[in-house]
């Protein structure tokens, strides 16, 4: 199993907290502090897909 997960050619760190059951993780290598979370990897996948497209936006503007 890997625990880290690409797109865009940003690299997200894989997760899992038993305390909540939930998968979780941050984008690594950038000064920005930003996390995404699911409930199933299909979940954490989309979300971390749009936490870096959002990043992208604020870079933007």
């Amino acid at each position: 199993m890997k625990n880290t997960m690409e797109y865009k050619g940003y690299i997200g760190s894989v997760e899992f907290s038993e305390e909540d059951c939930i998968l979780y993780g941050k984008v690594m290598g950038i000064r920005s502090l930003i996390s995404y979370e699911g409930e199933t990897a299909k979940e954490l996948l989309e979300d971390f897909h749009g936490a870096v497209d959002d990043y992208l936006t604020l870079c933007k503007e």
